[in-house]
């Protein structure tokens, strides 16, 4: 059990196959010393640790016998020190609104604020590295589906992330 404050993050989980390929992006191009987990799509940043029971709730109602949200890579997207991809998900976002409603009122600012949907393949590096690798990634892109498998929720301690719970779609 994680220590008492520990907070929470929600993911969304990716299938086998783009876990993989989004995986091997970050590794070749996040600063080894600071990548230690595999690439994801965070929905909240900070959930408070006493919400868990609950928040384990409101994840198996939005999972349990329902279709995955279809989703896809939408294009590149500048974090400034990082290069991220844009995901793009009605499905999913409604899914984040639902949670973000039920949790009104106890969210940290960040997540309070509007839902930019990616996943991170290079941060904390310098700008014009940054910019190198999204023009790199753009150069031949086109928009490609995204398979989202699930939702889980994972405690926060300062390094990788520790499994609190799965919830994947029908």
């Amino acid at each position: 059990m994680p220590p008492a404050g520990a907070p929470i993050i929600v993911t969304a989980l990716f299938g086998a196959e783009d876990t993989a390929w989004l995986t091997g992006l970050r590794r070749a191009h996040f600063p080894p010393e600071r990548n230690h987990l595999d690439a994801h799509l965070t929905l909240f940043h900070h959930i408070a640790p006493s919400l868990a029971p609950e928040l384990k709730q409101r994840l198996v109602a939005e999972t349990r016998g329902i279709p995955a949200p279809k989703a896809r890579i939408g294009g590149t997207m500048s974090l400034g020190r990082g290069t991220a991809f844009r995901i793009e998900s009605p499905e999913l976002e409604a899914i984040r609104a639902r949670l973000a409603d039920a949790f009104r009122g106890l969210l940290m600012p960040q997540d309070q604020a509007g839902w930019r949907p990616h996943v991170t393949i290079q941060n904390k590096v310098e700008p014009a590295a940054a910019k190198a690798l999204k023009a790199e990634l753009e150069a031949g892109f086109s928009p490609r589906p995204l398979a989202i498998a699930g939702l889980a929720a994972w405690w926060y301690r300062g390094g990788p992330w520790e499994a609190l719970s799965r919830h994947m779609f029908a």
